[in-house]
C-alpha cells in the first residue's frame, strides 16, 4: 500500500467542505490545519494551496513538503488515538522556505491539538 495513495487523500469538494464546517481549526506559523474525525481505517490529507501562496513552483513545493510531513507522521507511529481524522492543510507562505525540523515539530504539534491532546 502506498503511503499517500488515493485512500489517503481527500478527493471531493464535499469531503473538504465537511472538514471545514465540522472540524477543529489550529492556526500555526507555517500552516493552518483543520481536522474532523472520520469513520475510515486511516487518516486522510487534503491540501488547499491557492495562488495567494505564490506561483506554481512555490505552491507545488509547499504541497510536496506537506505530503512528506503527513507520511512521516504516519510512519513515526503518531497513530495512538483510536479515532482517525480527515485533515485539511492550508500552507502559509513561510512553509516553502522553513527549516525542516521546525516544520516537523509544528505539524506534529498541530495534529496532536486537532486530536484533543493539548
Amino acid at each position: 500500500m502506498k503511503a499517500f495513495g488515493p485512500d489517503a487523500r481527500l478527493r471531493s469538494r464535499v469531503e473538504y467542505t465537511t472538514v471545514q464546517e465540522r472540524g477543529r481549526r489550529v492556526a500555526m506559523r507555517y500552516v493552518i490545519l483543520l481536522g474532523c474525525p472520520n469513520n475510515r481505517t486511516r487518516d486522510r490529507l487534503g491540501i488547499i494551496a491557492s495562488r495567494r501562496l505564490g506561483g506554481a513552483v512555490v505552491r507545488n513545493r509547499a504541497k510536496r513538503r506537506l505530503r512528506a510531513l503527513f507520511r512521516e507522521s504516519l510512519a513515526a507511529g503518531d497513530r495512538r488515538a483510536a479515532q482517525f481524522f480527515d485533515v485539511v492543510a492550508i500552507p502559509r507562505r513561510e512553509l516553502a522556505t522553513a527549516p525542516w525540523p521546525a516544520l516537523e515539530q509544528e505539524f506534529r504539534a498541530g495534529l496532536a491539538r486537532l486530536r484533543g491532546a493539548r
